[in-house]
């Protein structure tokens, strides 16, 4: 009927109409709302939607920069502002020091076992399970420091063995192994701007999404936080590092662990060595885990070490296994290690009693991770294992993960990261069988989905979550992942090539190839938001810093 009456009307009532009704359709609907439910418009809007609504008017300007909106973008990434430090201090009392007995060489430490060997396997029960009640590098940072580190020394007669653990076993040969997370050496540590003012979240989105895109372009400076032969450092081969924040101070700190039996604790604002804690492992310290304020090291002398912190002091020594312990983690609920022994040992907290004895694998088990209850292992027998961390359960067994033995891992569940033998590395969600891997289709492992590549560029195509990707270029290690590292957007493989690569966590993509920092085999990396550090045999730990001129202080990393 309107159109009808509209069509008997001569031209020059219709250009009146218009002129009439032309400013009622130009009004700002969402600018006229109630400011509460113009939010929840553009609480559906991605970030870069809101950068655009921004530049509308005044009244969209200030509705895409409410701080609601914005705190709700950075949880989702789990970003978090770095509340101001209390005004806080850490005791540490100093411990007599004294050389424990001498250990059974161990000048072939690589803190990894050997792999399968196929003319001996050891066949395992069903449940596999014993329950028991590129901006060019700076001039390298010197890590002198002035002041004396904190040095913990325990005589060797605390080292007995837990409550409960099976008999003494002769020491063997042993070899080490490593894992990470890692920190940065930047003066916007001790220099912020931000870091005590109210939470601004939309320079905190926005600050990661620079970082973000320094990691895509390879935009980074390298620096040494220790070099062969520095005042205070480790005297040997460094096979483990970890990052770590204080709770009580918000400083962010080093912890590596090194053949020369010792673990040391990096100030990463001055780049010196604050607290070394040793005297108690005999031999190489093969693999660290630091939570809450505990901090669990693993040795190929058998032994896992849990300390406290706060006290400075060794709270537990476990010695249930009967070869090197090649990799410790725990969580708020419980401890698991692994061994050469090719053996999974679990303990509950607080008391740390034994808890399963996992042992399906036939080969040294390399590494273990925890994510929520579910705990994975990997081994030199090629094979990748899920367990249930409850009940101790096999509840899969990925046989043939890689051509090769498996050598470290990463886990956050659904998703696990696995570095090999074989020079590649591969992504699984194990709830969807689907991930990607730096081998050619035709070495990929039947759990991985497969992938065309191009046998002339080397590019490859790889399915995420049923959907076929775009073929990518990948250029793999050339020598054994000793390391990778997850996040929700990266993945970070260090290898015996002496070289770093940065991935794209979704397609498998290269983003970064980082050389020139280590001279020999890398054992160790880890990174957050802001860098990549990495450690290996010739005693350098590289920080490869990507905020370099931003500062990042505000950031809880």
């Amino acid at each position: 009927m309107a159109y009808k009456i509209l069509a008997s009307l001569p031209r020059s009532s219709l250009a009146v109409l218009q002129s009439r009704i032309a400013p009622l359709l130009k009004l700002d609907i969402v600018g006229l709302l109630p400011t509460e439910i113009a939010l929840c418009v553009f609480a559906y809007l991605p970030y870069q939607s809101l950068l655009t609504c921004a530049l509308v008017c005044r009244r969209w300007h200030a509705l895409a920069g409410d701080q609601s909106l914005w705190k709700s973008l950075c949880l989702e990434r789990q970003w978090e502002w770095r509340s101001a430090p209390d005004a806080f201090k850490l005791e540490r009392d100093r411990c007599s020091e004294s050389r424990g007995v001498e250990f059974e060489s161990d000048s072939d430490d690589e803190g990894m076992g050997d792999e399968e060997d196929d003319d001996e396997i050891v066949p395992a029960d069903d449940s596999g399970i014993v329950s028991m009640d590129i901006d060019p590098p700076p001039s390298p940072l010197a890590a002198a420091s002035t002041t004396n580190p904190t040095r913990l020394s325990v005589p060797t007669h605390i080292l007995t063995s837990t409550p409960g653990a099976g008999p003494s076993s002769p020491v063997r040969p042993v070899r080490p192994r490593t894992r990470h997370s890692a920190p940065t050496v930047m003066q916007s540590l001790a220099n912020g701007r931000h870091a005590h003012l109210k939470a601004d979240y939309k320079l905190l989105h926005q600050t990661h999404i620079r970082l973000r895109k320094r990691f895509t372009m390879g935009s980074y400076t390298l620096s040494n936080l220790q070099t062969r032969g520095a005042p205070n450092s480790h005297s040997n081969t460094i096979y483990c590092l970890q990052l770590y924040t204080y709770p009580e101070t918000g400083n962010q700190v080093l912890f590596t662990g090194s053949k020369d039996r010792t673990i040391r604790e990096w100030d990463l604002a001055t780049g010196a060595v604050v607290r070394v804690l040793e005297g108690v492992h005999e031999s190489s310290v093969l693999s660290i885990c630091v939570h809450r304020g505990l901090l669990a090291s693993a040795s190929s002398d058998r032994s896992v070490v849990v300390w406290d912190l706060m006290k400075n002091a060794p709270t537990r020594i476990i010695r249930d296994h009967v070869d090197s312990v090649l990799c410790v983690r725990f969580d708020d609920k419980r401890l698991v290690s692994c061994s050469k022994d090719r053996t999974v040992r679990t303990y509950l907290f607080p008391d740390l009693r034994p808890q399963h004895v996992l042992n399906a694998h036939r080969a040294a088990v390399n590494a273990v991770s925890i994510s929520h209850n579910h705990i994975i292992s990997v081994s030199g027998d090629r094979s990748l294992r899920l367990w249930d961390a409850d009940t101790g359960a096999l509840l899969r067994t990925f046989e043939n993960h890689h051509r090769r033995g498996i050598a470290s891992i990463d886990f956050k569940y659904p998703f696990v990261l696995s570095g090999s033998s074989d020079k590649h590395i591969r992504l699984l969600d194990v709830s969807t069988l689907q991930g990607w891997s730096t081998s050619p289709s035709g070495e990929k492992p039947p759990s991985v989905t497969p992938a065309a590549t191009c046998d002339a560029c080397g590019a490859s195509s790889s399915t995420i979550d049923g959907t076929p990707q775009t073929p990518l270029r990948r250029r793999a290690h050339e020598d054994l992942v000793r390391s990778v590292a997850l996040s929700d957007d990266l993945v970070v493989s260090g290898s015996y090539d002496f070289t770093v690569k940065v991935w794209d966590r979704k397609t498998g993509a290269l983003i970064a190839d980082l050389a020139g920092g280590h001279t020999g085999r890398i054992f160790c990396v880890g990174f957050d938001s802001a860098k990549i550090v990495s450690c290996g045999e010739d005693q350098r730990i590289c920080i490869w810093d990507f905020s370099h001129g931003i500062d990042t202080t505000f950031i809880k990393l």
